[in-house]
């Protein structure tokens, strides 16, 4: 491990192994209790962050994209599933220096060979900070389809006056006169000039405008759907939690005055 390790550079920091496979994030770092030096990580692998695998820092160095450990990534991957819950016990750090095959650290004053236990900030006073998750909710928007209506094709008779012009024709009686000179009158067949009553019937005709109807296709109607977008600002509540410190005045009070 290399001297200038410190826990505040390791949290969040991208793990290597030596080959440069990214393995995952380190989640808690966890110091020596001889040398307040960090001595493992929990490193959180898998795609949501939930695999949690101890890793020495033995051999490891950091570099610009974040740290490289000296053990491979499978032998992280088969490394024993631990609940360390704040501390790493002597069994415990026994069975992963054998998992990994390396030695422990020798200790730079007397107490136990190995003990970390994981790295919480520091702060003023030598007790053991109280942490609290603080959690909110979001709005997590997203679209549904849903029928807004429906149209239908129905066609139905209606009726219309219309007028149209239609040329007629009609035969009329035209009366036309011709004098009969003497030569005229020898051709006339006997009898034809004899004085008496006669007549002669005339029909005449005209033209009238006859209606009927046919049916004929005149329009094709069509009905279809496109797709339009627009914007539409929704809301919604959320509810977050906040954290406040609350004095013990108790306490408080029976501190006594210097």
């Amino acid at each position: 491990m290399t001297n200038t390790m410190n826990a505040g550079s390791l949290v969040d920091a991208e793990v290597f192994d030596p080959s440069g496979d990214k393995i995952g994030k380190v989640g808690e770092v966890y110091l020596r209790d001889d040398s307040q030096q960090p001595a493992w990580i929990m490193v959180k692998s898998g795609m949501f962050n939930n695999h949690e695998t101890m890793v020495p820092l033995q051999g490891a160095r950091m570099h610009e994209h974040g740290i490289q450990v000296g053990v491979s990534k499978d032998k992280i991957k088969e490394a024993p599933e631990l609940d360390p819950r704040g501390r790493l016990s002597e069994q415990d750090s026994a069975r992963l220096y054998r998992h990994y095959g390396i030695q422990p650290e020798v200790p730079n004053s007397r107490g136990p060979v190995d003990a970390p236990r994981p790295d919480r900030g520091s702060g003023s006073g030598s007790g053991k900070p109280t942490e609290m998750i603080r959690s909110e909710e979001r709005l997590n928007v997203g679209t549904e389809q849903v029928e807004s209506g429906r149209v239908r094709l129905r066609k139905y008779v209606v009726t219309e006056q219309q007028q149209v012009t239609v040329p007629v024709s009609h035969e009329e009686v035209r009366v036309e006169r011709e004098p009969i000179d003497a030569n005229q009158r020898g051709q006339i067949p006997a009898g034809g000039g004899k004085l008496g009553d006669a007549e002669q019937e005339v029909v005449l005709h005209e033209e009238k405008p006859v209606v009927h109807t046919e049916t004929v296709p005149v329009e094709r109607v069509r009905v279809g759907t496109e797709t339009v977008t627009e914007e539409q600002t929704v809301g919604g509540e959320v509810h977050k939690e906040r954290v406040d410190v609350e004095p013990d005045e108790r306490a408080r009070r029976q501190r006594p005055n210097r």
